[in-house]
């Protein structure tokens, strides 16, 4: 495409961009320092989350409990007992 006319006046516009005023030396820059806070919610978390920790998975007082009534022959459980277990359980479970 040519431009036939008044071309001195459009390189003149482009020229103006090209002169961009400088600004001059910026005062004194403030640094700042990360800071960090913990909310009250989230300390009560961490909390609760190291005294789960201490808790031992398998509470071994009732395993023994357990194992030593099944070994001296005192433990029994009836089939209904286990049926409404199972039954619970299979009613209960989330789809």
């Amino acid at each position: 495409m040519k431009i036939w006319g008044n071309i001195p006046k459009i390189m003149g516009v482009y020229g103006k961009q090209k002169n961009v005023n400088k600004s001059g030396r910026t005062q004194g820059v403030s640094q700042k320092k990360d800071v960090l806070s913990i909310s009250n919610q989230a300390k009560d978390f961490q909390t609760v989350m190291k005294a789960l920790k201490d808790v031992p998975d398998v509470r071994q007082d009732k395993v023994n409990d357990l194992a030593e009534r099944y070994q001296s022959g005192n433990y029994d459980v009836s089939g209904r007992d286990i049926a409404d277990k199972i039954a619970k359980s299979i009613l209960n479970k989330k789809v």
